[in-house]
């Protein structure tokens, strides 16, 4: 697992060094996870610093209970994924099952639009696993346990990306 966090700071920090940007999903308390980091990004994790384009896809209630309502749930992130990424920014698709139908079309609309795909996942990494560009799973079966871990990577992530960046 800790190459794989590697692997994704890195594909982070090279999105955000090519002016892409984070784009995060995730239900329930991924869907906080999601929100953290983009806050982390757009704020600041250890030091001073620029912000950094991070964009938790969770957040808009408005796009959410429209989509939702309009389409399906299942939509409710591939759809803003369409209208806000661009080729060359990176999702990070997050789900403690990797089984979330939500995220799984997110993470196929991200490949097929040359976004690419990290998936923070759970128990075996389910779908999603095989969608991502770099998966990061977190092999229990408890999803307080995963979600514990998922925090602890969302950090690590963050410092990685910003000694990267040189901004650390």
């Amino acid at each position: 697992m800790e190459a794989d966090v590697l692997r994704a700071g890195t594909l982070i920090a090279d999105t955000l060094r090519a002016h892409g940007k984070l784009l995060a999903c995730g239900n329930g308390g991924s869907a906080a996870d999601a929100q953290h980091i983009a806050s982390e990004l757009t704020g600041r994790f250890i030091h001073e610093r620029k912000p950094l384009a991070g964009i938790a896809l969770t957040t808009d209630t408005s796009a959410l209970t429209c989509i939702g309502n309009d389409y399906s749930f299942e939509d409710i992130f591939s759809r803003q994924l369409l209208a806000l990424g661009r080729p060359g920014d990176a999702l990070l698709a997050i789900s403690t099952s990797g089984h979330s139908a939500n995220v799984v079309k997110a993470a196929e609309v991200a490949r097929d639009a040359g976004i690419r795909v990290v998936g923070l996942l759970g128990r075996d990494g389910g779908r999603l696993k095989g969608l991502s560009d770099v998966a990061i799973v977190v092999p229990s079966r408890v999803t307080a346990r995963i979600q514990e871990t998922h925090l602890l990577v969302i950090h690590t992530l963050c410092g990685l990306i910003e000694q990267q960046l040189g901004l650390a």
